[in-house]
């Protein structure tokens, strides 16, 4: 774990879309170069909805969008980035938290989801046009709700909330074996 995140006080600034940490993360359009999909060709199960790790996917937000969410985060981490199953269990788990979220607090008809890769990291981005901030709450022993944050915390390596002009991009990272 990395120090500094577990709540909001190391939350990111509003930043531009053309922000030079987007094109770290090899964004595309961020530097008028498209970025090739690493390790491996495209899951069939990815042509339905589009693949979010060349562009965000948007899906509508309703609670079986969740189910959506986690089957691409699991086709795209286990064929195309020939994850662990151990990292992909974890990030489908993270982000059925972040579009769960997304789902009952912001009141959107759509949210963004999206995927990036660069050496030793994986980035998962949820985008909403809420600008309410996600909280993390203590969890007590026996609490089965309000663990989502939580979660988040434990299971990631980073998060954090990028406010946006017109919402937020709630974002998870996790160190990865380099391919």
């Amino acid at each position: 774990m990395m120090g500094g995140m577990a709540g909001l006080e190391g939350m990111e600034q509003p930043r531009p879309e053309s922000d030079p940490s987007a094109a770290r993360w090899g964004v595309p359009g961020t530097d008028g170069m498209p970025v090739p999909a690493p390790c491996g060709p495209v899951p069939a199960a990815l042509d339905l909805v589009g693949e979010p790790t060349i562009g965000e996917v948007r899906l509508p937000s309703r609670p079986q969008s969740a189910g959506i969410a986690r089957r691409l985060t699991a086709a795209v981490l286990l064929k195309q980035w020939s994850l662990t199953p151990q990292l992909a269990e974890h990030a489908v788990l993270l982000v059925s938290e972040l579009v769960g979220n997304a789902v009952r607090h912001t009141g959107a008809r759509t949210f963004g989801l999206r995927m990036l890769r660069r050496r030793g990291w994986i980035r998962i981005e949820v985008r909403d046009p809420s600008r309410g901030l996600p909280c993390l709450m203590p969890v007590q022993g026996m609490d089965v709700s309000g663990r989502g944050l939580f979660l988040v915390d434990k299971l990631s390596d980073r998060w954090g909330v990028d406010l946006l002009p017109r919402g937020k991009t709630t974002w998870i990272e996790m160190r990865v074996p380099d391919c």
